[in-house]
Protein backbone atom coordinates (compact mmCIF):
# COMPACT_ATOMS: atom_id res chain seq x y z
CA UNK A 1 0.00 0.00 0.00
CA UNK A 2 1.34 3.41 -0.80
CA UNK A 3 1.21 6.14 1.65
CA UNK A 4 -0.42 9.42 0.52
CA UNK A 5 -0.91 12.59 2.16
CA UNK A 6 -4.34 13.03 3.34
CA UNK A 7 -6.44 15.64 1.22
CA UNK A 8 -8.95 16.44 3.46
CA UNK A 9 -8.48 18.23 6.76
CA UNK A 10 -11.43 19.23 9.34
CA UNK A 11 -11.47 20.28 12.63
CA UNK A 12 -14.18 21.32 15.47
CA UNK A 13 -14.91 21.24 19.23
CA UNK A 14 -17.09 20.82 22.04
CA UNK A 15 -17.31 21.46 25.75
CA UNK A 16 -17.55 19.03 28.34
CA UNK A 17 -19.18 20.14 31.55
CA UNK A 18 -17.72 17.59 34.48
CA UNK A 19 -19.16 17.02 37.81
CA UNK A 20 -15.87 17.16 39.14
CA UNK A 21 -13.83 14.19 39.94
CA UNK A 22 -14.10 11.26 37.63
CA UNK A 23 -15.15 9.71 33.85
CA UNK A 24 -17.41 11.90 31.39
CA UNK A 25 -18.40 9.28 28.11
CA UNK A 26 -16.84 11.25 25.01
CA UNK A 27 -17.72 8.65 22.38
CA UNK A 28 -20.43 10.11 20.45
CA UNK A 29 -19.16 13.67 20.62
CA UNK A 30 -16.07 12.66 18.59
CA UNK A 31 -17.83 10.44 16.67
CA UNK A 32 -20.08 13.37 15.65
CA UNK A 33 -17.14 15.74 14.73
CA UNK A 34 -15.72 12.87 12.75
CA UNK A 35 -19.03 12.13 10.97
CA UNK A 36 -19.37 15.89 9.75
CA UNK A 37 -15.72 16.06 9.10
CA UNK A 38 -16.60 14.41 5.28
CA UNK A 39 -13.00 12.21 5.98
CA UNK A 40 -13.63 8.14 4.60
CA UNK A 41 -10.78 6.75 5.63
CA UNK A 42 -8.10 8.65 7.84
CA UNK A 43 -7.14 9.78 11.66
CA UNK A 44 -8.89 11.85 14.17
CA UNK A 45 -6.66 13.46 16.81
CA UNK A 46 -8.82 14.34 19.97
CA UNK A 47 -7.20 16.97 22.19
CA UNK A 48 -7.99 18.68 25.53
CA UNK A 49 -7.17 22.48 25.89
CA UNK A 50 -6.38 21.60 29.77
CA UNK A 51 -3.90 20.66 31.95
CA UNK A 52 -5.72 19.09 34.80
CA UNK A 53 -7.86 16.90 32.81
CA UNK A 54 -7.27 13.65 30.42
CA UNK A 55 -8.66 11.93 27.24
CA UNK A 56 -8.08 8.27 27.27
CA UNK A 57 -9.65 4.93 26.20
CA UNK A 58 -11.16 2.44 28.28
CA UNK A 59 -13.36 -0.43 28.68
CA UNK A 60 -17.45 0.84 28.53
CA UNK A 61 -19.15 -1.60 29.63
CA UNK A 62 -18.34 -2.15 33.07
CA UNK A 63 -17.87 0.90 35.42
CA UNK A 64 -15.78 -0.66 37.88
CA UNK A 65 -13.20 -0.41 35.88
CA UNK A 66 -12.73 3.16 36.03
CA UNK A 67 -13.62 3.22 39.45
CA UNK A 68 -10.39 1.02 39.84
CA UNK A 69 -8.31 3.46 38.09
CA UNK A 70 -9.55 6.11 40.07
CA UNK A 71 -8.97 4.53 43.00
CA UNK A 72 -5.33 3.42 41.91
CA UNK A 73 -4.51 6.90 40.94
CA UNK A 74 -5.92 8.12 44.29
CA UNK A 75 -3.55 5.93 46.24
CA UNK A 76 -0.61 6.58 43.46
CA UNK A 77 -0.90 10.45 43.62
CA UNK A 78 -2.62 11.47 46.99
CA UNK A 79 -4.04 15.19 46.92
CA UNK A 80 -2.69 17.30 49.47
CA UNK A 81 0.70 14.89 49.08
CA UNK A 82 3.21 17.57 51.02
CA UNK A 83 5.79 16.86 48.69
CA UNK A 84 3.48 19.14 46.19
CA UNK A 85 4.65 22.74 46.50
CA UNK A 86 2.22 23.73 43.75
CA UNK A 87 -1.64 24.01 45.42
CA UNK A 88 -2.56 27.64 44.52
CA UNK A 89 -6.07 26.15 43.72
CA UNK A 90 -6.24 23.61 46.55
CA UNK A 91 -5.23 20.13 47.44
CA UNK A 92 -5.80 18.60 44.18
CA UNK A 93 -4.11 21.43 42.24
CA UNK A 94 -0.67 19.37 41.57
CA UNK A 95 -1.73 15.71 41.81
CA UNK A 96 -4.67 16.73 39.04
CA UNK A 97 -1.25 17.75 36.78
CA UNK A 98 0.85 14.87 37.32
CA UNK A 99 -2.60 12.45 37.06
CA UNK A 100 -2.84 14.29 33.59
CA UNK A 101 1.08 14.33 32.41
CA UNK A 102 0.61 10.34 32.96
CA UNK A 103 -2.51 9.68 31.30
CA UNK A 104 -2.16 12.21 28.30
CA UNK A 105 -4.05 14.91 26.83
CA UNK A 106 -5.06 13.56 23.55
CA UNK A 107 -5.57 10.51 21.55
CA UNK A 108 -5.07 9.40 18.24
CA UNK A 109 -8.36 7.61 16.84
CA UNK A 110 -8.18 5.81 13.37
CA UNK A 111 -11.13 6.16 11.16
CA UNK A 112 -12.68 3.69 8.84
CA UNK A 113 -16.06 4.21 6.86
CA UNK A 114 -16.67 7.60 8.10
CA UNK A 115 -16.70 6.75 11.69
CA UNK A 116 -14.13 6.49 14.60
CA UNK A 117 -13.30 2.87 14.78
CA UNK A 118 -13.12 1.36 18.19
CA UNK A 119 -12.78 -1.89 19.46
CA UNK A 120 -16.05 -3.56 21.14
CA UNK A 121 -15.52 -2.51 24.60
CA UNK A 122 -14.24 0.85 23.97
CA UNK A 123 -15.18 4.09 24.98
CA UNK A 124 -13.22 7.34 24.92
CA UNK A 125 -13.44 9.48 28.01
CA UNK A 126 -12.32 12.87 29.43
CA UNK A 127 -11.09 12.07 33.03
CA UNK A 128 -11.62 15.05 35.26
CA UNK A 129 -8.76 15.46 38.16
CA UNK A 130 -10.08 18.04 39.67
CA UNK A 131 -12.34 17.89 42.64
CA UNK A 132 -14.97 20.62 41.32
CA UNK A 133 -17.16 20.73 38.72
CA UNK A 134 -15.27 22.47 35.10
CA UNK A 135 -15.75 22.82 31.90
CA UNK A 136 -13.29 21.35 29.32
CA UNK A 137 -12.81 21.82 25.65
CA UNK A 138 -12.08 19.53 23.28
CA UNK A 139 -10.35 19.89 19.73
CA UNK A 140 -10.93 17.08 17.49
CA UNK A 141 -8.77 17.17 14.34
CA UNK A 142 -9.38 14.68 10.90
CA UNK A 143 -7.16 14.03 8.69
CA UNK A 144 -7.74 11.81 5.53
CA UNK A 145 -9.86 11.11 2.52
Amino acid sequence: MRATPADHVAQNGFVVHTRGRGFTEITDKVGDVVAASGVHTGIAHVFSLHTSCSLLISENADPTVRDDLERWFARAVPDGDNIFRHDEEGPDDMPAHVRAILTGVSLMVPVHAGKAQLGTWQGIYLWEHRLDPHQRKITVTVLGH
